[in-house]
């Protein structure tokens, strides 16, 4: 069995960090809600508790039972975790005197302990807690200090127990990630073995085991995830899988036989189902964003629904779903109230009677792009921008007609096109034209003009849950919207979004 490290989440802004900056190390890891502990047996090398929202003081603090973990196991508890294990076992945490939330400094460091092996004395540590722990038992020893936070970080003599009151998994925590190799591979003693051709082995016999000789069907969206789940598959069972791509429209100009010569020349069995006619006819008039996200996945299913009906004896409905959607749904407050609608094909497993496989869900976003890699997938799909399920239906505010569908296919086809000439496209996570619902005046030639205004997005990001708006050159903005107002008819008006995640979003609806 795959050895891991277990995760317990209470809550934290950080915990999908935590997880994917041990995978870095090639170490897996896996996240469950504290209150949900899975079985403990040898495959598990350790045991990490997360931050939290949370105060240990509250009287509906979050508390695990560690009896099993606890002594057991190595553990490492990381801001709550760690007040946790002073505060219940006969320390105290106390509020802060000032809030201890930002970038601060170790001026005390053990390198004596293994936990701290190679951390620099005034290394830069992230502080964000409202908490601190004011006194610890008797049997713990302070092995890293702050200039305002005593207790930084301890051991519990004797056992293989740690608690740190700052976040490693952070970037801003410049040794965070020698930390946690500290924790996984020295203390834990994790073999660094999770691999993309590791997990493309394993994958690929697990499917084998599973399906057996089923028949299996996979929507494509042209995206990374659905792309490495349907190789993936197509390397295990072969001609047994079936890949249906539908058109509804609201792809990029041209996308839509592009990527599927594309899926054809890869070997794959796929289906093309043109029904944008359909979805941009009862798209027609409707500007609420939800309600044209129900359209968008009410037509799709129908239209899977069918296509796959036609293929004898399918048994498996296959999708790229990825950790973080996992995760999501399994959340400490329970699942999730609302998950956008584009996430699911909610209702087709059930719909059609069939099984669901998911050879994506242990995996995040850019462990995915290095799994097509390993299979050597084609550039053009790994290092594909994420697009949006209800395409560019969500990227125009307000009504949904033919001609919006059309101006912004054409502005995207430059912006993002204008990005790749420049050599600017892999330097950004996520971008995108959005058509606003404004008009505003212009003068083209001796007339004066009345037409839309289009922004552009562009984000910088490691995994989407947090992004920054990307500093293009100004050069670049001013030929790229020079092209837009001269070439696209109906457009007289670019603007830049310079909005950060949070408190804006990556998407506009």
């Amino acid at each position: 069995m795959q050895e891991q490290l277990l995760i317990l989440d209470f809550g934290s802004q950080y915990t999908q960090l935590i997880a994917r900056r041990i995978r870095e190390l090639n170490v897996y890891c896996e996240i469950h809600p504290f209150n949900k502990i899975p079985e403990l047996n040898t495959n598990i090398k350790g045991v990490i508790l997360s931050g939290s929202p949370f105060s240990v003081r509250d009287k509906n603090a979050l508390i695990p039972d560690l009896s099993e973990i606890k002594g057991k196991f190595p553990l490492l508890g990381i801001c709550y975790g760690a007040q946790y294990l002073a505060h219940y076992f006969g320390g105290e945490v106390l509020p802060s005197k000032t809030r201890e939330y930002g970038r601060a400094n170790l001026q005390y460091v053990d390198n004596k302990n293994n936990l701290l092996k190679n951390i620099s004395k005034n290394s830069q540590v992230w502080m964000s807690h409202g908490d601190t722990i004011d006194s610890i038992p008797e049997n713990y020893k302070i092995i890293a200090s702050t200039k305002d936070v005593k207790v930084g970080a301890f051991q519990i003599l004797n056992e293989e127990t740690y608690g740190i009151q700052f976040h490693p998994e952070v970037y801003h925590s410049t040794e965070g990630l020698e930390l946690l190799k500290n924790f996984t591979v020295d203390i834990c003693g994790c073999k660094q073995d999770w691999t993309p051709d590791s997990f493309v082995d394993i994958t690929i016999k697990n499917i084998r085991e599973k399906v057996k000789n089923d028949k299996v069907v996979l929507g494509l969206s042209g995206g990374v995830d659905s792309t490495v789940a349907s190789i993936l598959l197509h390397k295990a069972i072969g001609k047994n899988l079936t890949c249906i791509f539908v058109n509804n429209g609201l792809l990029r100009k041209n996308e839509y036989n592009d990527v599927l010569e594309s899926y054809n020349n890869m070997g794959l069995n796929v289906k093309g189902v043109d029904v944008s006619e359909k979805f941009i006819n009862e798209l027609e008039g409707v500007s609420e964003p939800e309600q044209k996200r129900k359209i968008i996945g009410r037509i799709f299913i129908e239209t899977f629904d069918k296509e796959a009906r036609e293929i004898k004896e399918v048994k498996w409905l296959a999708q790229g779903t990825i950790y973080p959607d996992v995760i999501e749904s399994i959340s400490v407050k329970g699942p999730s109230a609302t998950i956008k609608s584009h996430h699911n094909v909610g209702g087709l497993p059930d719909k059609m009677n069939l099984k669901v496989i998911e050879p994506l869900n242990l995996l995040f976003k850019d462990e995915v792009r290095r799994v097509g890699k390993a299979l050597n997938i084609s550039d053009k799909f790994i290092s594909r921008h994420p697009f949006p399920g209800p395409g560019l239906a969500i990227r125009i505010l307000g009504e949904i007609t033919r001609e919006k569908v059309r101006i912004l296919q054409e502005v995207d086809d430059i912006y993002i096109n204008g990005l790749k000439k420049s050599g600017l496209y892999n330097k950004v996570w996520q971008a995108g034209a959005i058509l606003l619902p404004v008009q505003s005046v212009g003068v083209m030639g001796d007339e004066r003009t009345y037409e839309n205004v289009v922004a552009l997005r562009a984000v910088s990001s490691v995994d989407g849950m947090t992004a920054d708006w990307s500093h293009l050159p100004y050069e670049f903005l001013a030929e790229i919207s020079n092209k837009i107002i001269n070439q696209v008819q109906g457009v007289n008006r670019v603007v830049y979004d310079i909005s950060s995640k949070p408190p804006a979003t990556i998407e506009w609806e």
